[in-house]
């Protein structure tokens, strides 16, 4: 078992290596060509669109991190503005817009460290297997060819004749010995390597204040909206069906004696309708605060959500106590139109989501493997934005056409009473 997963990290670990240097090095060169271009006027033009192929990139590997090491990596780019022009203006405006971006220049960073450590990270768990190879093949004759006219070395081996290949071979054993015990590490601190240059360093203050200025207003209307709503389904529902019963009650005031068949009728009409009242109500209130949510808290909340989703979610949750109520609810309805939108549009087969609380902000983030596509600026995303900027939260959605779709919530908040991190996965 440990030999097939040391052989499996030595298989990606090839596929990494070829595809970290390949694509880190081309994305590089035409990053610097259409910046350089942008004196001409011409990479006004071209340079949004390599950066958007260069977040590609970057997400397919934050994708493979989670897939292949359970490395979580956050994307952390700002979301466009809702009126960004289109045209030969609007190009121009998303090339500032992403130049003014920290992830953008953290993604141009770590092409350099992929192109070099990241690619001695990646190929040394092939190396390890590969290398061996060789080893077993110098004592079967393959000596006489590399010593034919000279000598040969095989590491720290002079190879020199039969015994020295059969030494040979035994440090090829060491060295495939090694790989077993070493490849999955090697394969994950290529991933941690990763996240260490992609991953925000910390909370941007800039970026806060930003937010901060352009979600304030929308919290009142947000707020407003979520009052009219509730008015509204207690108006069409609830209500409605009380004032049937009290207007049934007083028909069967008048009626109990002159006619007791139809007050009977009557009663238990009212009975239903009474009953109808208070399976709405649950339901409003279900809407506005999930029991489950009050009585066991965010992590229970959202592990419950995860297994009524009817996509596989994988999930990590590490919250050593609870966050207030009203941030606990702004996050768990997020979560849950987040995992709707993943699994109605995406159209993905997996999803993986992540929450923890690091240094006073609670930070999430779902990842799916969809389509991609998904529009930041669409209603449902800007609502959850509105949400959140209630709470000086911040949203980032990373989503181009082929996915992955990555999109990641950030609150400051503060925890109460301790409560254990989980982590599983539904299928």
């Amino acid at each position: 078992m440990r030999f097939r997963t040391a052989a499996v990290a030595a298989w990606r670990g090839l596929v990494l290596a070829v595809f970290s240097l390949g694509g880190s090095i081309i994305f590089f060169v035409l990053t610097v060509v259409s910046s350089l271009l942008t004196v001409i006027g011409v990479g006004a033009f071209t340079t949004p669109w390599v950066l958007q192929g260069l977040r590609w990139f970057a997400n397919t590997r934050r994708l493979l991190a989670a897939q292949w090491c359970g490395v979580r990596i956050p994307a952390m780019y700002r979301p466009f503005p809702a009126d960004m022009r289109g045209g030969a203006a609007g190009q121009i405006e998303k090339l500032g817009h992403m130049r003014r971006d920290p992830a953008t220049w953290r993604d141009f960073v770590w092409l350099l460290v992929d192109m070099t450590a990241g690619f001695v990270t990646a190929v040394l768990p092939a190396a390890l297997f590969l290398y061996p190879v060789e080893g077993y093949a110098l004592p079967l004759g393959l000596w006489r060819v590399y010593t034919d006219g000279g000598s040969y070395w095989y590491g720290f081996v002079h190879v020199t004749g039969q015994l020295s290949a059969v030494v040979a071979a035994l440090l090829g054993t060491a060295v495939l010995a090694l790989g077993v015990l070493l490849n999955p590490r090697l394969l994950k601190l290529h991933f941690l390597l990763t996240r260490s240059v992609l991953a925000p360093a910390g909370a941007d203050l800039q970026q806060r204040v930003e937010q901060l200025t352009r979600t304030r207003h929308d919290a009142v209307d947000t707020s407003a909206a979520e009052l009219r709503r509730i008015e509204r389904d207690l108006h069409d529902g609830a209500q409605a069906r009380l004032v049937a019963v009290g207007m049934n009650l007083s028909t069967i005031e008048a009626l109990i004696e002159k006619n007791p068949a139809m007050a009977k009728e009557l009663v238990a009409k009212a009975r239903s309708d009474s009953a109808g009242a208070l399976a709405e109500l649950r339901d409003l209130v279900r809407g506005i605060h999930p029991p489950v949510l009050a009585e066991r808290g965010l992590a229970d909340a959202l592990e419950a959500l995860a297994l009524r989703t009817p996509v596989p979610v994988d999930t990590h949750i590490d919250v050593p106590g609870r966050p207030p109520a009203a941030v606990e609810s702004a996050v768990y309805f997020a979560i849950s139109e987040i995992l709707t939108n993943a699994v109605k549009h995406a159209r993905a087969d997996r999803i993986w989501l992540d929450i923890e609380y690091r240094d006073g902000l609670l930070r999430g983030t779902v990842t799916d493997n969809g389509r991609g596509g998904a529009d930041p600026n669409g209603s449902g995303l800007v609502g959850i934005e509105r949400r959140l900027g209630t709470f000086d939260g911040v949203l980032a959605v990373s989503s181009p056409s082929g996915g992955p779709t990555m999109v990641t919530m950030e609150i400051p908040c503060a925890l109460s009473s301790p409560k254990t991190s989980s982590s599983f996965g539904t299928d």
